[in-house]
């Protein structure tokens, strides 16, 4: 199982890499690797388990955080309607979004960031999003609130982009203009 120690760390170079496609069908290692960052997720969100591993709670994990520099992304995250979404994909590509933006007003973290990077993060209102399942089945999601931000956070692991990137370097609380913002 993944743990802590198998995240690295900002300013390691594959975390600024483009990730590599899976070609689907997608192998037994690449299956395995997928497996592993959602039940990385899921185990992190467990207070018992991630009591006893030492695991940061997060909400989705991105292949490359694992220095595995492929597209493969888990998210695993309930919206505010406490409706969840689960899921790992291999290559995810926003197909479509939104015009309206929105943002955390908390700010993003990230499992690969160790310190807080406060400011807003100007995301897609609405994302569609395609991928293919562990089962090389194509998957559709159309996605809003959390789950949308989740989903481009973790995309853009796969670009070699961090959260802190889209940060307004000069006024990081700036309002975002035509953004709806999220609680969380």
């Amino acid at each position: 199982m993944l743990t802590m120690k198998d995240i690295i760390r900002d300013g390691h170079p594959t975390l600024s890499m483009i990730a590599e496609p899976v070609e689907i069908p997608a192998s037994e290692e690449n299956k395995e690797i997928l497996n592993q960052l959602i039940e990385f997720v899921k185990n992190s969100q467990n207070p018992e388990v991630a009591s006893k591993y030492g695991l940061r709670p997060g909400i989705g994990l991105a292949a490359p955080q694992i220095n595995v520099s492929k597209k493969m992304i888990a998210v695993h995250v309930e919206d505010e309607n406490g409706k969840l979404f689960s899921y790992a994909l291999f290559n995810p590509k926003i197909v479509s979004h939104s015009v309206e933006k929105s943002y955390l007003t908390s700010g993003e973290g990230c499992l690969s960031v160790d310190e807080s990077i406060p400011g807003f993060v100007p995301r897609h209102a609405r994302i569609t999003v395609k991928g293919f399942d562990i089962n090389n089945s194509e998957v559709k999601l159309r996605l809003k609130g959390l789950p949308a931000i989740v989903f481009q956070h973790e995309i853009d692991h796969l670009n070699g982009i961090m959260f802190y990137d889209h940060i307004n370097k000069t006024d990081p609380f700036a309002p975002i203009e035509n953004a709806k913002p999220i609680e969380r």
